[in-house]
């Protein structure tokens, strides 16, 4: 697969050893009555590349912070690469010297690749500004994710992301993943559902840096296989649920009801 520098945005997923074709296609847009965009930047197998997505996701920041555009959520799914967020240490590292790229959101290091819905909610958060309700926000959107699907997920005390509780053999064990940065009260980065992703990426490092604990997928929770598409307009409900009454509230926008 090419590498996270690529000249476009999106990669074709390929099999081993054959070159991925490159989609020039712009994203699709949806709009909704409340004024909040929802962007689809490119699913399997139209992979997104990081760092360009992560371009793109600044260029909304900014358009958002000016009031050039309303709320926007990006959704997405990556072409594999590891993140380092600003906590990271240095033992959280892959050993083996793959790449990573350093993030400016808060939280440790983590994956992102094919089968994981990974979503960018860029929002003004009301006054006073409160960080942690944002964060939750997404793991209450996520948890209603799960449980509609029929996984029983939960929150961890001290612990960011959505989690199944330990059982006789098995820890703990994440299924998503959050971490988020704010900037003139507009958040950027968001959270990552796995759906059917390869959980062998988690090998090579320590996950959100807690050495203790597992993770998981719906796939793996479930026992048949849960494509991201099958999960996206899940997420999409729920985030309409846990964010229009941000919206409302900034606002005076009506609920978000999908739109042309």
């Amino acid at each position: 697969m090419r590498g996270p520098w690529g000249s476009s945005y999106r990669q074709r997923a390929r099999s081993p050893g054959r070159r991925a074709g490159v989609v020039h296609r712009p994203p699709a847009v949806r709009v909704y009555s409340a004024g909040m965009r929802l962007e689809h930047l490119g699913l399997a197998p139209d992979l997104v590349d990081y760092v360009q997505a992560w371009e793109h996701q600044r260029e909304v920041h900014a358009r958002v912070v000016s009031g050039e555009l309303p709320d926007t959520v990006l959704l997405l799914e990556h072409a594999a690469v590891y993140t380092a967020g600003r906590r990271t240490e240095a033992h959280e590292r892959p050993l083996d010297g793959t790449p990573v790229v350093d993030v400016d959101r808060g939280g440790k290091i983590t994956w992102h690749g094919p089968g994981q819905l990974v979503g960018y909610p860029i929002v003004r958060l009301p006054s006073p500004v409160d960080v942690v309700a944002h964060v939750r926000r997404l793991e209450d959107m996520m948890i209603g994710v799960c449980a509609e699907l029929g996984v029983e997920a939960t929150r961890v005390e001290g612990r960011s992301g959505v989690w199944l509780p330990a059982d006789a053999d098995r820890p703990e064990r994440k299924i998503g993943a959050i971490g988020i940065r704010v900037s003139q009260d507009v958040t950027m980065h968001g959270f990552a559902l796995n759906c059917d992703c390869d959980l062998g990426w988690a090998d090579t490092i320590i996950p959100c840096g807690i050495a203790d604990a597992g993770v998981t997928s719906l796939s793996a929770e479930l026992g048949r296989p849960v494509g991201v598409r099958e999960v996206l307009p899940v997420v999409e409900r729920h985030l309409d649920r846990v964010l229009s009454p941000v919206a409302a509230a900034g606002s005076g926008h009506r609920p978000l009801t999908p739109g042309a």
